[in-house]
């Protein structure tokens, strides 16, 4: 007797474990996919077996041996495909019906986006707004990784992040710099150390560092320093708690330090070495291509940043 469909109607989280399946399959395994999902080895394995658990069947196999898809799934990589292209194209095909642009936006930001002088997306909105006065904005603040993430699997339309390691699955557009220094807070043992000492001579190793807890420029550059995070953190907001406390070292936006270093609340610590500049860029799936609404928002975005979007 044939057994029956486990999946009688599909739900956005199908959807969604259907296609990290799909990126799984193209990367070639769950470690190779960590990069382009930006979610870690183990998360994935659920995510998969969530999906055979959905279908009933088993996909993979994984192990000492190496990943390759079992006959069915072979055959579930085909129909995965087939099905979000169908998704992709019918909402292609209502967006151009349409004359004027609608449905819903779908806009990812990092934080203190809108503190940044060099950014303007303000602009970009109130542009899009008069072109596209139709469609629904919904704005998110998330971690650069978890915003990479979504854009993948396709839950998010556009994104702004640091770019950081760059996935293949995304395309990057340049729109905007950020300055980014080591400081202290007031009280911290480092705060009336000479503003022309070295990192050297301050050891800065030494000290209590408050760093982002995933993937980014910021996690980088406190690296490349030899500083280990005794705080981690997800957002800016408490990375700005933390070393305004003085009991930490860590890396502000110039732009979001300045009120409280002009009130001699914070300094620089070795700005000369510590100090780098991180480009934001709007990112996007590359396949399928966006929709009309999106591909207009990121023109939009183009418009408002000028020469480096271009």
């Amino acid at each position: 007797m044939a057994k029956l469909a486990l999946i009688r109607s599909l739900s956005d989280i199908d959807i969604r474990l259907v296609r990290i399946f799909i990126v799984v399959t193209e990367c070639g395994g769950f470690a190779a996919s960590e990069l382009e999902l930006n979610i870690g080895r183990s998360t994935i394995s659920k995510h998969i077996s969530d999906l055979e658990a959905r279908v009933g069947l088993k996909l993979c196999n994984r192990g000492p041996s190496g990943f390759s898809l079992t006959p069915e799934g072979e055959q579930v990589l085909a129909a995965a495909r087939k099905l979000l292209s169908s998704i992709d194209g019918f909402q292609s095909e209502i967006d151009n019906i349409h004359t004027n642009l609608t449905g819903t936006l779908r806009i990812g930001l990092f934080d203190q986006s809108t503190t940044n002088p060099n950014a303007h997306i303000h602009k970009a909105i109130r542009s899009f707004d008069h072109v596209a006065p139709d469609v629904a904005l919904e704005i998110a603040l998330d971690p650069p990784s978890t915003l990479e993430a979504r854009i993948a699997d396709g839950t998010m339309d556009v994104a702004i992040v640091p770019v950081h390691r760059k996935s293949t699955l995304l395309a990057y557009t340049p729109l905007y710099t950020e300055h980014m220094t080591l400081y202290c807070g007031e009280g911290h043992l480092l705060f009336d150390a000479d503003p022309d000492a070295s990192a050297a001579d301050l050891d800065l190793s030494g000290h209590k560092y408050a760093g982002y807890a995933f993937n980014s420029p910021n996690m980088k550059a406190g690296q490349n320093l030899g500083l280990k995070r005794a705080a981690r953190v997800q957002e800016e907001e408490a990375l700005f708690l933390l070393i305004q406390s003085g009991c930490y070292l860590g890396y502000l936006a110039d732009h979001v330090a300045r009120p409280l270093l002009r009130r001699g609340r914070l300094r620089p610590v070795a700005a000369a070495e510590t100090s780098y500049a991180s480009t934001f860029a709007a990112i996007v799936r590359k396949k399928p291509l966006p929709d009309r609404k999106t591909l207009e928002f990121l023109e939009c975005l183009k418009a408002a940043h000028g020469n480096l979007a271009q």
